[in-house]
C-alpha cells in the first residue's frame, strides 16, 4: 500500500526531493490527534488509527497543493523565495477552509461510540496539522532548496518594448510583497 502510495505521488510530484518534502508533513498530523484524544479522553484503537492514516492523507494533500504551487510559481518565473511566500499566501485560505471543512463534518461522529476516536483524531490532527503545515513546509522547502532561492524560473520570454508600455510585473497578491 505505501509502494502505490509512493508511486503515485512520485507520478504527480515528477521529483525525489518534493516527494520526500511532502512525506516529512505526515507525521504533523500525531501531535494534534495525541492532545485530541487525549483532551476527549478517547481510546488509541484500531478506529483511531484509521482516523490517523486517513488524517496522513489529508496532510499530505495539503503539501502537495502547496508544493505544486510554489512549482508552479517559480516556472512563471518568481525566484523560489517570493514563490515560496505567494504559494503559501495564495494557498493558505484554500487548505484552511477544506481543513474546517472536514473537521465540522467530523462533529457529527464525534458523539459515536464506534467512530468517536477516529473522529477525534481526525479533527485533533487536522487541526494542528493545517496550521503547522503551512509554517513547516515552506520553512522546510526554503531550506531544501537553499542554494537556489534566488534563482527565478524559466518564465515567459518578455519583449522589453511590451515591458515599457505594461509597467512592472506586479506580484499576484500584493500582501507577500507588502510583508517583505
Amino acid at each position: 500500500m505505501v509502494l502505490v502510495m509512493l508511486t503515485l505521488l512520485m507520478i504527480q510530484l515528477q521529483s525525489f526531493s518534493r516527494l520526500l518534502l511532502v512525506f516529512m508533513t505526515a507525521p504533523l498530523g500525531i501531535i494534534g490527534a495525541s492532545l485530541g484524544l487525549n483532551v476527549a479522553n478517547q481510546p488509541f484503537g484500531f478506529v483511531a488509527l484509521l482516523g490517523l492514516i486517513a488524517l496522513a492523507g489529508m496532510i499530505m494533500r495539503n503539501a502537495v497543493i502547496l508544493v505544486d504551487q510554489i512549482e508552479t510559481d517559480v516556472a512563471h518565473g518568481l525566484t523560489r523565495r517570493e514563490a515560496i511566500v505567494e504559494a503559501t499566501v495564495r494557498r493558505a485560505r484554500p487548505v484552511v477552509l477544506t481543513a474546517l471543512a472536514a473537521i465540522l463534518a467530523m462533529i457529527p461522529l464525534s458523539r459515536s461510540a464506534f467512530w468517536g476516536p477516529m473522529a477525534i483524531t481526525i479533527m485533533g490532527g487536522l487541526f494542528v496539522a493545517t496550521f503547522l503545515t503551512l509554517l513547516y513546509l515552506p520553512g522546510l522547502y526554503a531550506l531544501w532548496f537553499r542554494k537556489s532561492l534566488e534563482e527565478s524560473g524559466p518564465g515567459e520570454q518578455v519583449d522589453p518594448a511590451t515591458q515599457q508600455h505594461h509597467g512592472p510585473v506586479q506580484p499576484a497578491f500584493p500582501l507577500a510583497e507588502a510583508a517583505e
